[in-house]
């Protein structure tokens, strides 16, 4: 299937994912590690409109943003399917992952991570109600797809991965596990870690 080059950074959740997605497909891949205090020119060359990463080139050609790339690497690769099947599964799998990077992350904890005071709590509010949808969302899953690691998984497992992390540094508790257990049970499943790495 051709070449296939990853500009990325162990630091960001948006390489995460798109390195979860080929190495769930089988997609062998040459990882690029970026710098990010200090562009390369096959950076800039490759998104010289963000300038950031994740960059996936494949056969010469950059494919930039993480949700687009995979969304990608799923159309391209058809082996394990990451999006539904079914149109409207589809749309809503994309509607969510849409919603966890702007309102449980950007929005939520990730600016409740750097606040203070009444922005914080602002911020705590935002990141609290946004995870409560996607408590009722992953009711009676394994994972948000069902029985299948799937698009919305890969998207949001930036929450195991980084949300301790954000809790610690800015000094707050968002996901509380008498509060959320169903997304506890979901990303402390010892199969999310194995079948994502």
């Amino acid at each position: 299937m051709g070449e296939v080059k990853l500009i990325g950074s162990t630091i960001s959740l948006f390489c995460t994912r798109i390195e979860w997605a080929l190495k769930l497909k089988g997609v062998e891949y040459e990882y690029i590690a970026e710098d990010l205090q200090n562009n390369t020119s096959f950076l800039l060359k490759s998104n010289p409109v963000h300038k950031k990463v994740p960059v996936l080139v494949h056969n010469d050609k950059p494919i930039a943003e993480s949700l687009v790339i995979l969304e990608y690497i799923d159309e391209l690769w058809k082996e394990k399917p990451l999006l539904p099947e079914d149109p409207y599964d589809r749309a809503l799998a994309r509607f969510w992952a849409k919603f966890g990077d702007e309102k449980c992350l950007s929005m939520g904890a990730y600016r409740a991570c750097w606040q203070e005071g009444e922005e914080k709590e602002k911020a705590m509010e935002c990141a609290i109600e946004s995870f409560t949808y996607l408590e009722k969302l992953i009711e009676g899953k394994k994972y948000f797809r069902g029985e299948e690691i799937g698009y919305l998984d890969l998207v949001l497992g930036w929450i195991p991965h980084w949300l301790n992390i954000m809790e610690e540094v800015g000094e707050m508790k968002v996901v509380d596990v008498e509060k959320f257990p169903l997304i506890h049970e979901w990303y402390l499943f010892d199969g999310f870690c194995k079948n994502t790495k």
